[in-house]
């Protein structure tokens, strides 16, 4: 151990710990083996969804910019808000040209759609690092440092570590193909998405059939081989499946969007309210009031 400070007695005293540039929270609570839940922001533009994510108990949102309008200024004002609320902000983007630009504009991870091979997950990770594992160009003054001048390479260091590569696992040719995404440095998660899944399976609709387990234990194993974490996304809505393949091992768990929330959460008010009783009604002639 590094020592520092010296004591009156001459007996010198441990240095303290060298505090980290930047933090990813998730990456950090993967790294114990706990669960991690994230929020899907597909609907709120604006910076409350962070603090509605806080406040809830989420560890994460992720700003869906492949099902969503949302412009990269609205993505930016989020990822800067979640980050001061110590809540990790990560993007799903349409393509890899989007992958600097939020990175830049506060994200701490990308959540990337459609990765059916290692050279998939490869072009994800070179976009999102800088060298020499990848080629993410310098940009000063980022929000993730409150703006502060930051030495190159320690920016560098501490960015590569803080930021997050998320492989999304959707289609037959994806899954044969997982443990050598999964192998790819630099990929964090390899993330399930169920019902694409199912549907290129041959098996729309069915989140519990036989080939979808198959493939998370398939999965599973990929990422238990290469030191990766399993991502689960698509089933909110189904507890008992989340709770199997939680037990299984897998530790990222996309919760659903802010727009199912607000849906269902609406939804169940207005038909406990149906179910008061009726009003009675005024008689001919009297009071109304």
């Amino acid at each position: 151990m590094e020592l520092a400070a010296t004591k009156s007695s001459g007996e010198k005293m441990p240095a303290k710990p060298q505090q980290r540039l930047l933090r990813n929270t998730v990456k950090d609570k993967l790294g114990r083996g706990e669960l991690v839940l994230s929020l899907t922001v597909r609907l709120v533009r604006t910076v409350e969804i962070s603090a509605l994510a806080s406040t809830a108990g989420f560890d994460s949102i992720y700003i869906d910019l492949e099902h969503s309008t949302f412009s990269l200024d609205a993505t930016s004002q989020i990822c800067m808000s979640a980050l001061a609320l110590n809540i990790a902000p990560f993007v799903r983007v349409p393509n890899v040209d989007y992958v600097a630009r939020v990175l830049d504009g506060g994200a701490l991870g990308i959540i990337a759609p459609h990765i059916e091979s290692s050279e998939d997950a490869e072009r994800i990770v070179r976009a999102a690092k800088f060298p020499p594992l990848g080629h993410r160009s310098f940009s000063a003054a980022l929000p993730h440092f409150q703006y502060q001048s930051v030495d190159a390479g320690e920016m560098f260091s501490a960015l590569d570590d803080a930021t997050m590569v998320i492989a999304m696992v959707e289609s037959a040719k994806g899954l044969e193909a997982v443990d050598r995404i999964a192998a790819v440095p630099g990929v964090d998660v390899v993330f399930i998405g169920t019902n694409d899944l199912c549907a290129s399976l041959g098996v729309p609709g069915q989140l519990d059939h036989p080939l979808v387990r198959d493939a998370y234990a398939y999965a599973m194993q990929a990422c238990q081989r290469h030191g990766k974490s399993l991502g689960i996304g698509g089933l909110a809505g189904s507890p008992a499946l989340l709770a199997r393949y939680v037990a299984l091992g897998a530790q990222y768990v996309s919760t659903g969007t802010d727009l199912s929330f607000l849906l269902g959460a609406a939804t169940a008010k207005a038909r406990q309210l149906r179910e008061l009783p009726t009003p009675p009604v005024p008689q001919a002639g009297g009071s109304t009031r």
